[in-house]
C-alpha cells in the first residue's frame, strides 16, 4: 500500500514534459557545424522563463555496449577506434587524442533518448531528449554527422524488454531518416516517416513513408506536405509510441540547410505534429519521445526552444537575443566576480564567496596585491583568466576541441592592451585577438570601451562548400561572439564605463551588430540601414561582395555606395542610451533616412 501511495503522490505532481540534459552535451567535433551550446541555451531559456523547474530535468547514462550491439553490428562497432572511420562520418579530421570523446558524447546522447522512452512509458506524456537525432547512422556504417542510431536503440531495447506495441518514427528533419530506414526495414511494426529535401537511400523497407520535396521549399510546400501525409500513416499504423525528430535545418538560417522555412512555419509543423497525436490512440495522448535532430549555426537553438516553450505552456514565447541570454548568465557571475575582489581588497578570507578555490587562484586579482600592469587598468592577467574561466569562456573552447586553451596579456602598445587566447599551451593557433582601450575621446564626456581590432576564429576549420570566406577572414569564425561582446558588457558594467565603440571596417561586421548597436552620427546610421535594405535577401559575404564590385548604388545619381567605416556604440550608461536613442538622434535619423536611396544594380 505504501508503493501505490507513492506511485499515487508521484503522478500527482508529475510534469507534463520532461527533459533529458547533460553538461557533456556541449562537447563537439573540430570543424563540425554544430553549435555546443545547444543543449545549455534552450534549457537556460525554458528555466528563466519559469517555464520547467529542475526537477523537470533528468540526467542521462551513456548507452550500454549490449544495447548499441541490439542495432549496430559488432565490425563496425569496432571500427569506430580508428580516427579515419569518424574522420569519413564527420567530414572532418578527428585527431586520435579526440575519439573517446565523441564516442562517449555519442554514446551519453543514446543514453538521453533511451532514458526519455522509460520516462514516457512510465507516465510522463512528452519526454525531450535536448540531444538526439542521430537517424543517418545505419547498423553497419555511420555518416551524416551520426555514429550511433540512438532512435533506433531505444526501440531495440523497449522490444527485448517486452514492449510489442506499433512504432512510429516522425522524422522532419531536412535530411533524409536513411539510417532509422535501414534499421528497420524488415519490421513492419515500425513505421518510419521522413519528408526531407532529397533521399538518401531508396532501398524497399516494408513501413516507411519516405517523401522528397527538393531544393528551396517554402512555407506553403512543406506544410502542406506534412498536413496531408501524417494524418493517414497515424490512422494506419495506430502507433503505441512516437518519436519525434524535430529538426531545425529546415529554417531558412540554416547554415548548410537549402530550404526556406520561417520561424512561424517551424512552430506551425511542431504544432500540428504534437496535436495530431493528441487523441490519436483514443486515450488522449500517445506517448512522445521529442529529439532535436539536426540545426546548424548559432540560431538553431530558438527554433526548438520556441517549440518546447510551446510545448510546456500552450503559448508562444519568443526566445530572447543570443546576447541577452548570454548576458543574463554572464552578470550575475561577473557581479560574484567584482565582489569577491573587493573582499579580498579588504582583507576578507580567500573562500568567502565559496568557489573553493586558494590563495594561488587569486594571485594579482585584488587591487595592489603585486604591482604588474592591469588590462582597463582593473584586471591582472591570472585575474582576466579566472574571469574568462568562470564565465565559461574557456569551456566553450575546451568544448570545441582545444582541450588547453591560453591566455596571453600584452601591454605597452600605444593602442591600448592585446588580449590573446590560442588554442593550446604551445601557444600554437590563435582563436582570439583583441586590442582594447578606455578612451575618454571617441565619444564627447565619456568614458567607453574602445575596441581596435578583434580577431575570433577557428584554425582548426577550412573554407569550403557553403562556408565561404568574409572579407579580412583566414579561416571560420567560432560561433561565439555573443559570448564575447558579452564579456566586454559586463566588464563595461564592472568598471562603470558608457559603452562599447568599434569601427566596423566592413559591412558584415556592422549587420552582425545591429540588433544591439548603433552607429555614433545618425548620418552613418541611415546610410547603413539603406544599404541593408538594398542587400537584403544576399548572405553576408555576397552583400560585402556586392558593395566592393559597385553594385549598390544611389538610386538617383547610379554612382557607387562604397562602405565608410564610422564609429558604432554599444550604450550601457542610460547618458550613452540617451544619445545613441534619445528623440534628438531619432529625429536627426528620420531626416537622413529620407535624403538617403540605395538600390542594388543588376549584375
Amino acid at each position: 500500500m505504501r508503493r501505490i501511495l507513492q506511485r499515487l503522490r508521484t503522478a500527482l505532481v508529475r510534469p507534463g514534459v520532461v527533459f533529458i540534459y547533460h553538461a557533456s552535451y556541449a562537447r563537439t567535433v573540430s570543424g563540425v557545424p554544430i553549435d555546443p551550446a545547444r543543449a545549455d541555451e534552450i534549457l537556460a531559456f525554458l528555466l528563466d522563463q519559469g517555464l520547467i523547474r529542475r526537477r523537470d530535468v533528468s540526467r542521462p547514462i551513456p548507452a550500454s555496449l549490449a544495447n548499441l550491439l541490439r542495432v549496430h553490428t559488432p565490425a563496425y562497432l569496432e571500427s569506430l577506434q580508428d580516427p579515419a572511420t569518424l574522420t569519413g562520418i564527420f567530414g572532418a579530421p578527428v585527431p586520435p587524442e579526440e575519439v573517446p570523446d565523441v564516442l562517449d558524447l555519442q554514446r551519453l546522447s543514446v543514453g538521453g533518448t533511451i532514458q526519455a522512452t522509460r520516462l514516457v512509458l512510465d507516465g510522463a506524456p512528452i519526454a525531450v531528449n535536448l540531444k538526439g537525432g542521430l537517424h543517418h547512422a545505419a547498423p553497419g556504417r555511420g555518416m551524416g554527422f551520426c555514429m550511433f542510431n540512438d532512435v533506433a536503440v531505444a526501440i531495440r531495447r523497449l522490444r527485448a524488454r517486452g514492449f510489442t506495441e506499433p512504432v512510429l518514427v516522425i522524422d522532419l528533419d531536412l535530411h533524409d531518416g536513411n539510417g532509422t530506414r535501414a534499421a528497420f526495414a524488415d519490421d513492419a511494426t515500425v513505421h518510419t516517416f521522413s519528408i526531407h529535401n532529397r533521399t538518401w537511400d531508396d532501398a524497399p523497407a516494408v513501413a516507411a513513408t519516405s517523401i522528397a520535396l527538393g531544393e528551396g521549399v517554402s512555407d506553403d510546400t512543406y506544410l502542406a506536405a506534412v498536413r496531408d501525409a501524417l494524418p493517414p500513416v497515424l490512422r494506419a499504423h495506430r502507433p503505441g509510441l512516437v518519436f519525434y525528430i524535430a529538426g531545425c535545418d529546415p529554417a531558412a538560417d540554416d547554415r548548410l540547410g537549402d530550404w526556406r522555412i520561417s520561424a512561424a512555419g517551424m512552430l506551425e509543423r511542431d504544432r500540428f505534429v504534437v496535436e495530431s497525436l493528441r487523441g490519436a490512440d483514443g486515450r488522449g495522448h500517445v506517448p512522445l519521445v521529442i529529439v532535436p535532430g539536426g540545426g546548424y549555426g548559432a540560431g538553431a537553438w530558438r527554433y526548438s526552444a520556441r517549440f518546447f516553450a510551446w510545448l510546456v505552456s500552450g503559448r508562444v514565447i519568443e526566445p530572447p537575443g543570443d546576447m541577452e541570454l548570454v548576458l543574463g548568465r554572464f552578470r550575475p557571475i561577473a557581479r560574484q566576480f567584482a565582489e569577491r575582489a573587493l573582499a579580498l581588497d579588504a582583507g576578507a578570507s580567500p573562500r568567502v564567496a565559496d568557489w573553493s578555490i586558494d590563495e594561488a587562484d587569486v594571485a594579482g586579482l585584488a587591487h595592489g596585491a603585486i604591482a604588474e600592469p592591469r588590462v582597463l587598468g582593473h584586471y591582472s592577467r591570472h585575474g582576466l583568466e579566472l574571469l574568462l574561466e568562470r564565465l565559461g569562456f574557456f569551456k566553450q573552447l575546451r568544448d570545441r576541441g582545444f582541450r588547453h586553451p591560453v591566455l596571453d596579456v600584452a601591454f605597452g602598445h600605444a593602442l591600448g592592451e592585446t588580449i590573446r587566447v590560442y588554442g593550446d599551451a604551445e601557444r600554437r593557433g590563435l582563436v582570439m585577438e583583441l586590442r582594447m582601450n578606455r578612451n575618454r575621446r571617441a565619444v564627447a564626456g565619456m568614458d567607453v570601451l574602445y575596441v581596435e581590432w578583434l580577431l575570433f576564429q577557428n584554425p582548426r576549420v577550412p573554407f569550403g562548400g557553403r562556408l565561404a570566406p568574409l572579407p579580412g577572414q583566414e579561416h571560420p569564425g567560432l560561433g561565439m561572439l555573443s559570448e564575447v561582446a558579452a564579456w566586454l558588457l559586463v566588464m563595461c558594467e564592472t568598471l562603470g564605463l558608457d559603452g562599447v565603440v568599434f569601427v566596423p571596417a566592413h559591412y558584415y561586421t556592422a549587420a552582425l551588430g545591429q540588433h544591439r548597436m548603433r552607429f555614433l552620427e545618425p548620418e552613418d546610421q541611415a546610410r547603413f540601414e539603406a544599404v541593408r535594405d538594398a542587400v537584403a535577401g544576399l548572405s553576408l559575404a555576397a552583400a560585402d561582395r556586392a558593395i566592393g564590385d559597385g553594385r549598390v548604388v544611389d538610386a538617383a545619381t547610379g554612382e557607387p555606395v562604397r562602405w565608410r567605416p564610422a564609429p558604432m556604440v554599444v550604450p550601457v550608461s542610460g547618458r550613452l542610451q540617451a544619445l545613441v536613442r534619445g528623440p534628438s538622434y531619432e529625429r536627426a535619423l528620420e531626416l537622413a533616412r529620407g535624403a538617403i536611396r540605395v538600390r542594388l544594380a543588376s549584375v
